[in-house]
């Protein structure tokens, strides 16, 4: 048997593999086929195929480009490299192979399907509605374009536009994938929970294993204060696949809402280990961890998200950034709080309780005169912010300015008349002017 007759022989086991769902021993059979005669496009192709069956989009978008350099008058290969490297995360790649696929079949309407979904991702919004504007003049299957533009109008916010389009995608394309349960999310984000729970539960007749619907659904039951459905939910999850992070983080989150309290720790623990870059199992373990008095424990994750934030400072948003400082302050380290409060105010500097959070780290570390000026820019930021009121009378009963610390505690208590560590202080206050002026009088010759 000659080496032609063998590649053959590997293509035709590898497209049995593939069928059978087995993708790596259908890859190994196509690369020793490519080891053999490496000048046949389909055969680059069908590894294209093969890696993107097994989640491998990088190494796919590498499949079809070796495709296309053999047959670049092929469509179907620039198709395949631009939705390979949507999934693989390259938006602005997409576009280009997009864009060429375009030129080639000006009539197909995929391309332009894709590229809306392409403008999305890059919040290119604008652009996205004139690629949908441009997908309905082609003729063609449309509900593809109707639910890639709901899902711009969803970023935007724009959620009655959004169901509209949406319920286009589905009367148009009943099976298309999870349109029922897109379609629940934009009810839920417009005050319609019932109707969403409604269309989750439609979503999960047809795919009774989709596991982001059971994980939707479980959420939505959570804001519902449904519990027990919700726990339920997520335990199917774990019934199709064990070791899944999110529905072990989400089970051990309804844990600490019920206070059980070791079994969120437990739950959370285990999320540490199959996930260990997960975005907030350590600061929901630590804040735990704290209650219980397990500083140390606490401390040591928490130092390891300083650590991630170095890293991969992109990975952290804003209130990220006010969780992690908090905690850090509950544990003690203040300095380390204060670097966050820093990169936080840089980010939000309108943000009052940043600036607030800073000013404590300021005090904590003993840097009072620079507390003091976080302080009152919290208060410019917002005059009606009683933990900076207080902050800065005790600042002032320190530095001995009565008067001041007494207008702090004035206007806190016009605000917060019941605070009782306010009426503490302002009772001392008091106290002392009396204890001053009878001091005076009992004694008048030293005076």
């Amino acid at each position: 048997m000659n080496d032609w007759s063998e590649a053959e022989r590997h293509v035709e086991r590898a497209h049995e593999l593939y069928e059978a769902g087995r993708w790596d021993d259908a890859e190994r059979e196509l690369r020793e086929a490519l080891a053999l005669n490496p000048y046949r496009a389909e055969w680059h192709f069908n590894l294209g195929l093969t890696l993107e069956a097994s989640g491998r989009f990088p190494e796919a978008v590498r499949a079809f480009r070796d495709a296309h350099e053999l047959e670049p008058a092929d469509e179907l290969t620039l198709i395949a490299i631009a939705t390979n490297s949507l999934r693989a995360e390259d938006a602005e790649g997409a576009l280009q192979w997009l864009d060429a696929a375009q030129r080639l079949a000006p009539d197909r309407v995929d391309p332009l399907i894709h590229r809306i979904e392409a403008l999305t991702r890059l919040a290119r919004h604008d652009e996205a509605e004139v690629a949908f504007y441009q997908a309905l003049q082609i003729p063609g299957d449309h509900a593809a374009a109707y639910a890639n533009i709901a899902e711009s109008l969803l970023d935007r916010r724009e959620y009655q536009r959004a169901i509209y389009c949406l319920r286009e995608a589905a009367s148009l394309d009943p099976g298309l994938q999870r349109v029922h349960a897109r379609l629940a999310h934009a009810y839920a984000e417009t005050g319609r929970p019932e109707r969403a729970r409604q269309l989750f539960l439609r979503e999960l007749r047809d795919n009774p294993g989709d596991i982001d619907t059971l994980l939707d659904l479980g959420c939505l039951l959570v804001d519902m204060n449904r519990l027990a459905e919700a726990g339920e939910k997520f335990r199917r999850v774990l019934e199709i696949e064990s070791d899944h992070p999110e529905a072990h983080f989400l089970l051990a989150d309804l844990a600490a809402r019920q206070q059980r309290t070791d079994d969120a720790i437990s739950g959370f623990r285990t999320v540490l280990q199959l996930d260990p870059i997960h975005p907030e199992v350590r600061r929901r373990l630590s804040e735990l961890l704290i209650r219980r008095d397990a500083t140390s424990e606490a401390r040591r994750l928490l130092r390891q998200d300083l650590r991630r934030l170095k890293e991969k400072p992109a990975d952290f948003s804003p209130d990220d950034l006010a969780d992690l400082a908090r905690l850090l302050l509950d544990v003690r380290l203040p300095r380390d709080a204060q670097a966050v409060y820093r990169l936080l105010v840089g980010i939000e500097p309108n943000d009052a309780d940043a600036w607030h959070g800073l000013s404590v780290a300021l005090f904590l570390t003993g840097d009072r005169p620079q507390g003091i000026i976080a302080a009152r820019r919290a208060l410019r930021l917002d005059s009606a912010h009683v933990p900076a009121l207080h902050n800065l009378a005790l600042a002032m009963i320190h530095d001995r300015e009565w008067n001041r610390a007494r207008s702090y505690i004035k206007r806190a208590l016009a605000i917060e008349p019941d605070d009782v560590l306010l009426r503490r202080l302002a009772m001392t206050l008091r106290l002392r002017a009396f204890l001053l002026l009878l001091a005076r009088f009992s004694n008048p010759v030293k005076r």
